[in-house]
């Protein structure tokens, strides 16, 4: 066996399929799908790897990766999200995490930042300026993070209002 691993997010599938996957190469892994079963599952076994999604449903676990890192030090974290966002992953490292991976990830992803393994050439990232969308997201996203949360005072910083703030929101971050 490899390690132990927890995968804690609330997307069934995703938890099956890279559940599997990982179990094929020699881990052993405990999927958690709700963030009231987290507690129990990193008191039952020592981890060497903790997969953790940004939001399980409606609720963020960022609060959570101080416990997780408390209780399992010699475990690496890595952080899962679909929001990737430029203040959600500082955010993220700050309290604790190794890595963020932004959905959709593919397993050879996760076993790379998982055994801390540089990508393959084909994987490296292109380098290029980042379009006007892209800035005006991550320029709406350390806003709202500025005003924790807060849509409306984020609104109001931004000069906008609030339900055109709302749209912009409902959309997935530009690439």
């Amino acid at each position: 066996m490899k390690g132990r691993v927890l995968l804690i997010d609330d997307d069934l599938v995703f938890t099956r399929v890279l559940g599997s996957a990982l179990e094929r190469r020699g881990y052993a892994v405990r999927v958690v799908n709700e963030e009231a079963d987290i507690t129990t599952a990193v008191a039952e076994s020592d981890y060497t790897c903790i997969l953790l999604d940004l939001m399980l449903g409606e609720v963020s676990t960022i609060g959570r990766i101080g416990l997780l890192c408390e209780h399992q030090p010699q475990a690496r974290l890595i952080m899962l999200t679909g929001y990737a966002s430029i203040p959600a992953t500082v955010q993220a490292i700050r309290a604790g995490a190794h890595n963020l991976l932004a959905k959709p990830v593919g397993v050879r992803e996760v076993l790379a930042a998982m055994e801390d393994l540089p990508g393959d050439e084909g994987d490296a990232l292109e380098v290029r300026p980042l379009g006007l969308r892209r800035i005006e997201w991550e320029q709406i996203q350390r806003v709202l993070t500025e005003q924790g949360g807060n849509i409306s005072a984020a609104a109001r910083a931004l000069g906008m209002h609030r339900r055109s703030l709302q749209r912009k929101l409902e959309k997935k971050a530009p690439r």
